[in-house]
């Protein structure tokens, strides 16, 4: 059998529950009106992969601080699916039971993504010169 790389971002735990998740929602909405073909569906599958596209885009950056950029918006693209799921509910297209499965996995990824962004930000300003990390405290939008 052939040996292939395995990279940085596939030994991630967020990577992999994301993965799974982007599973769940191609099934679950696979089950969608046809009219939300261009809506729901749509913007659901496009913030899952978004989860786990940032992930892994963001583990191929040499900056920290660029790392933890894609971090933060893979959170973004979780916060944006929770958001969507919650509307699927209201419209009746997901049940009570689904939307609690997505919930637990959302917490599960948000809670890795927390964590692997604190990391990388702090990391970051470890590997700051005195000098730039002064500034850089002195003004939080820096960074």
């Amino acid at each position: 059998m052939l040996e292939l790389k395995t990279y940085s971002f596939e030994k991630l735990d967020v990577w992999k529950e994301a993965r799974k998740l982007v599973l769940k929602i191609y099934q679950l909405t696979s089950r969608f009106p046809p009219d939300e073909k261009f809506g729901l569906v749509s913007q659901m599958r496009r913030a899952v992969i978004s989860v786990s596209t940032n992930t892994s885009e963001g583990s191929s950056r040499e900056s920290l601080k660029d790392q933890a950029r894609f971090s933060e918006i893979a959170y973004g693209s979780l916060m944006e699916l929770l958001n969507e799921s919650i509307l699927s509910f209201d419209l009746c297209y997901i049940t009570e039971a689904e939307l609690i499965d997505i919930r637990i996995d959302v917490d599960s990824i948000s809670s890795k993504l927390t964590g692997l962004r604190k990391s990388q930000v702090t990391r970051h300003k470890k590997n700051l010169k005195p000098s730039l990390l002064a500034a850089t405290l002195s003004n939080p939008l820096t960074f």
